[in-house]
C-alpha cells in the first residue's frame, strides 16, 4: 500500500524528478567543460630486506624477514615517504618552490594490504610534473631510508609514468553519476513536496471549508460573493438563507458526530437541488446561505421551494434513536440597483424573519419595489 502511495506521489511529481536530473546533468557538463583537468601519477615501491644482518655489540644473527613481518615496519616507511623533509628535498631536486605548487598538487602514500608494497599517488593539473614529482619523492625516500636503516631497503617496484587521461573530470562517468543522483534527489523532492502540500492543503481547506458541513465558511462565502459583485456589478443574482429552526432545541444535546451527520446530510441535499455554479456556505450554527448567480427572485423562489420540500422530511438520528424535524424557513433577496453585499444580507435576514413569523409562508424572498426603496415587494409563493 505504501509503495503504491509513493509511486503515485512520484507520478504526480514527475516533472520535479525530470527537472532535477536535467539540472544535475547540466551542472556536471558545465564542470567538465570549464574545470581544469586533474591527473594522477602512480608509483609503487617495495621493501626489500637483506637475508640476514649482524648487530654490533650483540651475539647472534637476526633474520631481517622476522623484522619485516611486523606491520609497523611498512607503516613507518610510509610515514617517511609522507614527511615534509622528503617532500621538500623532492621539490628541490626538481628546482621547484613549495609555494609554487602547494595549491595545485597533492600526494599520499597507500599501504597495499598483505604485502610489502607502498603506493605513492601525486595529483595535479600537469601530467608530466605529477609523474616527475612522484618519482622524485620516491628517490628521496629511498635515499633517506638507506642512510637510516640498512636492514631493510626501499626500492622502486614501478616508477610513475605521465598519465594519458585525467582522472577528473570524466564527462561520461560524471554525467551518469549526476543523472543517477539527480533522479534520486528529484524523487526525494517530489515525495517531500507531497508531504508538505498535504498539511498545507488541509490548512487551506480549514480556512475556506466548514469542518462540520463541508461547505464554505461564512467568511469565505462573503469573500466569494463580494468577488462576484465586483466582476458582475450589473448582473442580477439572488441569495437565500436556509434555516433549520428545529435544530435549535437539540444543538446542545446532540453529540458532535450526530450533529455533523445531520448537517452533512443537509448540505448534500442542498447540493443536489442546486446547480453546479451555485455556492453554499454555513451562515450560523443551524443555517446555510446560498448564492444563485444569474437568478432573479422568481426563479430563486422555485429553487427555494424545492429545497424546502426536500428538507421537510423528518430525520432519524440512529445513535439517539430520535427523530428531528428541521422546521425549515427560507429567507431570500434579489440583488439589484448596485446595493452592497451587507445590504443584501440584511434584506435576506429580514425576509427570513418574515418567514418565521408567518407560519403559512415559510419561504420569503425580498425584491426591490422601486429605485427609492419606499415600497419593497415580497415575491408571492407559487
Amino acid at each position: 500500500m505504501e509503495i503504491r502511495l509513493y509511486f503515485q506521489m512520484l507520478k504526480r511529481g514527475w516533472w520535479i524528478v525530470l527537472l532535477t536530473a536535467v539540472a544535475a546533468l547540466a551542472v556536471s557538463l558545465g564542470i567538465s567543460i570549464f574545470a581544469t583537468p586533474q591527473y594522477k601519477a602512480e608509483a609503487r615501491l617495495i621493501l626489500n630486506p637483506s637475508y640476514s644482518i649482524s648487530v654490533s655489540g650483540l651475539e647472534g644473527v637476526f633474520s631481517s624477514l622476522d623484522v619485516l613481518d611486523r606491520v609497523s615496519i611498512v607503516s613507518t616507511y610510509a610515514e617517511v615517504m609522507n614527511s615534509k623533509s622528503v617532500y621538500d628535498s623532492a621539490l628541490a631536486s626538481l628546482q621547484l618552490q613549495p609555494l609554487e605548487i602547494e595549491d595545485y598538487y597533492s600526494y599520499e602514500t597507500i599501504i597495499i594490504a598483505n604485502s610489502y608494497v607502498i603506493g605513492l599517488e601525486v595529483r595535479g593539473p600537469n601530467a608530466d610534473l605529477a609523474a616527475s614529482l612522484a618519482n622524485a619523492i620516491g628517490f628521496q625516500a629511498i635515499d633517506l631510508t638507506k642512510r637510516l636503516n640498512q636492514v631493510i631497503s626501499l626500492d622502486f617496484l614501478d616508477m610513475a609514468a605521465p598519465p594519458i587521461t585525467p582522472y577528473w573530470p570524466q564527462p561520461l562517468r560524471d554525467s551518469i553519476i549526476a543523472i543517477v543522483f539527480g533522479l534520486l534527489g528529484g524523487m526525494g523532492l517530489a515525495v517531500l513536496r507531497e508531504q508538505i502540500s498535504i498539511p498545507w492543503d488541509a490548512f487551506k481547506r480549514q480556512r475556506i471549508l466548514d469542518s462540520m458541513t463541508g461547505v464554505y465558511t461564512r467568511k469565505h462565502f462573503s469573500h466569494l460573493h463580494e468577488k462576484e459583485l465586483a466582476q458582475n456589478p450589473e448582473e442580477v443574482h439572488s441569495i437565500g438563507i436556509v434555516e433549520l429552526t428545529g435544530l435549535e432545541d437539540v444543538l446542545e444535546t446532540l453529540p458532535i458526530a450526530g450533529l455533523q451527520s445531520i448537517l452533512r446530510r443537509t448540505s448534500g441535499i442542498l447540493r443536489k437541488e442546486l446547480r453546479g455554479n451555485d455556492l453554499i456556505g454555513r451562515w450560523n450554527d443551524n443555517s446555510f446561505i446560498l448564492l444563485l448567480p444569474s437568478t432573479p427572485a422568481m426563479a430563486a423562489q422555485r429553487i427555494f421551494k424545492r429545497i424546502f420540500e426536500a428538507l421537510s422530511e423528518p430525520v432519524k438520528i440512529e445513535m439517539l434513536d430520535a427523530v428531528v424535524n428541521f422546521d425549515v424557513h427560507i429567507g431570500g433577496a434579489e440583488y439589484s440597483n448596485n446595493i452592497t453585499a451587507k445590504e443584501l444580507y440584511e434584506k435576506a435576514n429580514s425576509a427570513l424573519e418574515n418567514a418565521r413569523r408567518v407560519t403559512a409562508n415559510p419561504i420569503n424572498v425580498w425584491k426591490l419595489g422601486n429605485p427609492f426603496w419606499t415600497q419593497p415587494n415580497e415575491v408571492d409563493n407559487e
